[in-house]
């Protein structure tokens, strides 16, 4: 008796991932190096100037770290309470930051006691910065101003009290010592001029707002609140130019590339978001194993650095040519020939005993059935929901060997509600794939035939019967207008091919005629 040959399930070809530029650019770091902090990483800020150190801002300290290092080469603890916002200035030589006991303090990065402590907030302080100038420290606070500060006579210049909730994010002009952007959790961003008493234009982010960014040109405006990146044209008033919600959670962080064509956000849902800064569409991701609070790309790109809740930093470096290059030949390096075929071609010696080991091979649950005879319950095996949801190829196949052993419309029969609703769903989600359609057509013209008598006796099968027919009907006339479209392009090619002429070697005339 010949034995039982398991149902065939066929390998679909899959969908490679899309390899472009971007894959390329923001696949090429090595593997994240991690360090355990005191707390959440609230701010993570670059100097300008080479070796390019990184201020990390997490609880009670301010880590400054180099390049390559994975212990701080400076360390300032002179907090009282979490300290926020830790920006170096454009000569890299001084470091602010603020703090939630309402003080600003300025460090010297080679030293370590606090240059100038500014008093006037009244409440934590969670934004920092300094003006272009060099000279001008803003700050914002969570007592609803923001402030501008004289460095050398350590005095408040001026300040503001225009919003109406904490100030979080803020962001100070590189080509105009007297513009400054604040945003504020009462949603509203604000433009304001130094020179004049009040702010010059309002945007509303209808979010708390978490984060905002100037574009190098200060042209464009980038917020970030709740799960929306809007960008603003500041040269138009503030008009709203694109609107993007591709995150799941609170959007916290922005950053740009070091060649401004790419912005790259960040949220509580993990991920860290890159999109094309030409028509806004997300050209890569990379996944983080904690909510993000904190992003920074070095100069040149040369590495991204992430702060999370759970007070982890991860720091990617971008891989060197050489290290590239070792890469490549690891992934060419594949066991020989020999070892594959190894021991194949051992012939036994005249004196040697061949014991050989039945092989047992295991059927599946819809094989055993099968084997059986039992078909329906076959088809309720393979109609399982993972099966059916995931692996989708296993039904069609159970179907398929019932239709060619002549079975399948007994075990399509014979069915209550909850099991025909169960076939119908899957025949909905799956009928138009042009993988299954040849089967699925099939088995869905024996269903219309065993259960068109007993139509109007449930509302749930009645209502998968229409949304199947309107799919169906849909399909069809797609497929219409692709072969009146199809002819279209038969006739168009048809008409512009050249034509030549052709001589007949028999009565020296000529034709014309088109090429093939």
């Amino acid at each position: 008796m010949a034995s039982f040959k398991s149902t065939k399930i066929p390998i679909y070809p899959k969908l490679g991932e899309k390899v472009t530029p971007d894959t390329l650019y923001w696949k090429n770091y090595k593997a994240p190096v991690q360090i355990k902090e005191f707390g959440a990483v609230t701010s993570i800020d670059f100097s300008s100037l080479a070796p390019h150190n990184y201020a990390v801002t997490a609880s009670t300290r301010i880590h400054i770290y180099g390049p390559f290092s994975t212990e701080p080469v400076k360390t300032f603890t002179r907090f009282k309470d979490t300290a926020y916002s830790g920006k170096f200035r454009s000569d890299g030589q001084l470091l602010v930051a603020g703090c939630e006991d309402s003080v600003v303090r300025l460090f010297d990065v080679s030293g370590k006691v606090a240059l100038r402590v500014f008093k006037g907030h009244t409440k934590g302080v969670h934004v920092t910065d300094f003006t272009s100038d060099c000279y001008h420290i803003l700050t914002g606070s969570d007592d609803y101003t923001c402030r501008l500060w004289d460095i050398p006579n350590s005095t408040e210049l001026t300040s503001y009290k225009e919003h109406t909730d904490y100030i979080r994010c803020g962001t100070t002009s590189k080509l105009n010592r007297d513009i400054f952007i604040t945003g504020s959790y009462d949603h509203t961003l604000r433009v304001f001029d130094a020179r004049v008493e009040k702010s010059v234009m309002t945007m509303d982010h209808s979010q708390p707002v978490e984060s905002v960014l100037l574009y190098p040109s200060e042209g464009l405006l980038v917020s970030a609140g709740g799960r929306y990146v809007k960008v603003w044209d500041l040269l138009k008033g503030g008009q709203p130019l694109v609107s993007l919600k591709n995150h799941h959670k609170t959007v916290t962080c922005l950053s740009l590339s070091s060649n401004g064509q790419r912005l790259l956000s960040a949220s509580l849902d993990r991920h860290v978001k890159i999109y094309n800064t030409t028509n806004y569409k997300v050209v890569h991701n990379f996944d983080y194993a904690a909510s993000i609070l904190s992003l920074a790309l070095a100069p040149d790109d040369e590495s991204i650095v992430v702060g999370m809740t759970n007070g982890v930093l991860s720091i990617k470096h971008r891989k060197s040519p050489e290290e590239k290059r070792e890469m490549v030949g690891k992934q060419r390096m594949q066991p020989v020939y020999r070892i594959f075929v190894k021991g194949r071609n051992y012939v036994p010696k005249k004196d040697d005993f061949l014991v050989s080991k039945p092989v047992k091979s295991h059927l599946a649950k819809y094989d055993k059935q099968l084997k059986k005879f039992n078909i329906s319950k076959a088809l309720d095996t393979a109609l399982e929901s993972w099966r059916r949801n995931r692996k989708p190829e296993i039904t069609v196949a159970v179907m398929k060997e019932l239709d060619r052993r002549g079975t399948l419309k007994n075990a399509l029969a014979g069915r209550d509600e909850q099991n025909l609703s169960q076939l119908l769903n899957f025949l909905i989600g799956n009928v138009v794939d042009p993988r299954f359609t040849p089967v699925l057509v099939t088995a869905t013209e024996m269903i219309l035939d065993i259960y068109q008598a007993v139509v109007g006796q449930s509302s749930v099968v009645d209502r998968q019967l229409v949304r199947l027919q309107e799919l169906v009907e849909r399909e069809v006339d797609y497929q219409q207008d692709l072969l009146e479209v199809l002819g279209m392009l038969d006739t168009l090619f048809a008409t512009s091919l050249p034509r030549k002429e052709c001589f007949s070697v028999f009565d020296g005339t000529s034709s014309d005629f088109e090429n093939p």
